[in-house]
């Protein structure tokens, strides 16, 4: 008795399908312009002068750029500004640096309600 192949290869790949989705994983990236450092011994450089050109849509606001810490290289790379549009009820805190007890800890900007 002769069988069709493709109904069963099919339904093969249908059964094998889910298990394709198991093994998908889901994991932070590295760490992100953004991310927070507690402790950094090097003090952050000068910021760098941005030329700020014009906004892209009314009402948009700049957000100037700042040095962030890579903690595998060990370093600080800047990380330019950019255009972003406003939120509502939120005003925008810039990204700043604190020196605490010898060294410096990093708070990444941030939109806070107002």
């Amino acid at each position: 008795m002769k069988t069709q192949r493709w109904p069963r290869l099919a339904l093969m790949a249908a059964a094998l399908f889910p298990l394709t989705l198991t093994a998908c994983v889901v994991a932070p990236s590295a760490p992100t312009p953004h991310a927070y450092y507690d402790r950094v011994i090097v003090a952050p450089p000068p910021p760098r002068v941005e030329v700020v050109r014009v906004a892209p849509y009314p009402g948009y606001i700049w957000i100037g750029g700042y040095w962030s810490w890579h903690g595998h290289s060990h370093q600080h790379h800047w990380v330019p500004g950019r255009w972003e549009a406003p939120r509502h009820g939120h005003r925008w805190v810039p990204h700043r640096w604190e020196q605490h007890k010898g060294h410096w800890r990093e708070h990444p900007g941030r939109w806070e309600r107002h």
